[in-house]
């Protein structure tokens, strides 16, 4: 069967430091996320969020980020990211050196309202000053935009909605959009109407989409999303994260298990996989716990089986 609409090359963006971890309860060492960026950036990744310059009062596992980007082994060809969500925030980044910085929006206002306490017109106003700082230091600036789908207080979220908030963050200066199902729920439906009609403001081209797999329809997703003309793909190695929405939900989709699709599909991607199954085991027995990437745990239950 020929595979028709899909593109002969996707990148993949590495979340799995900065929202994946952010995430989980057992608090990592700035160390072993070291290790684990070192690990992912061995392994091909080119682009990694690695910390997030937010309050540690409220992302406790965010506190060591000016630490880690102080000690990685910074791997030429790899931009190395993190999260800011305000002025402080990206002036710390900047003094971290980081290569790139990432803005959040959201496509609801109840969201956005109940996370950040204000309104999307008020956070998108808050990135201005930000941009303008990038642009002066000559920092590339990635937006996201959450709950493109659904949302836990509001239900559907409308595409229309999606593509305003994605049309702003573009015309500020984002380099690239992701879009992130936040709580898991979209479908092939719901996504290529949310695509279609972010693509009408938006190229293509500098879009990426970022889904959960709460209800297990990531990799559908992206699998809609790829036939639509969409080439970069925002995961997390190991399935680092849960969803803070859904109690003992799974959070991002595992690389691996994106990886593992790709392979099947003959799509590029420039990754070595055996080295991306080995750091997904590092940071998951750091953290005690297995992979929620049913790939990841395929393999290493067969090397098990191999070597008894």
């Amino acid at each position: 069967m020929v595979m028709k609409n899909l593109p002969e090359w996707v990148k993949i963006v590495e979340v799995g430091p900065r929202d994946g971890l952010q995430n989980e309860k057992t608090l990592i060492s700035a160390d072993d996320k070291v290790a684990l960026i070192n690990k992912l950036s061995e392994a091909g990744l080119t682009t990694i969020e690695s910390g997030s310059f937010v309050s540690p009062k409220w992302v406790p596992q965010m506190a060591t980020s000016s630490e880690v980007f102080q000690k990685i082994n910074r791997t030429q060809g790899v931009s190395y990211a993190a999260l800011t969500p305000n002025m402080k925030g990206f002036e710390a980044a900047l003094a971290a050196g980081v290569d790139e910085v990432a803005i959040f929006g959201a496509a609801s206002e109840s969201f956005s309202q109940k996370n950040i306490n204000c309104s999307i017109a008020e956070s998108l106003a808050r990135f201005v000053p930000i941009m303008s700082a990038a642009k002066a230091a000559n920092i590339p600036v990635r937006g996201y935009v959450s709950c493109v789908v659904g949302c836990p207080y509001e239900g559907n979220i409308s595409p229309e909605k999606v593509a305003e908030v994605a049309e702003k963050l573009f015309a500020m200066g984002c380099y690239e959009i992701s879009l992130g199902d936040t709580i898991g729920t979209g479908t092939v439906t719901s996504v290529q109407k949310m695509l279609q009609a972010v693509m009408a403001k938006v190229p293509t081209e500098k879009l990426a989409v970022h889904f959960h797999d709460t209800y297990g329809q990531a990799l559908t997703n992206i699998y809609a999303a790829l036939q639509l003309g969409i080439k970069v793909v925002d995961s997390a190695i190991a399935g680092l994260g849960g969803c803070p929405y859904a109690k003992g939900a799974s959070g991002n989709v595992a690389t691996e298990d994106v990886i593992y699709m790709l392979n099947g599909l003959n799509i590029n991607h420039h990754i070595d996989f055996d080295k991306l199954l080995t750091a997904g085991w590092y940071i998951s027995d750091k953290l005690n716990k297995v992979p929620s990437s049913k790939v990841s745990n395929a393999y290493r239950a067969k090397i098990a089986q191999c070597e008894r």
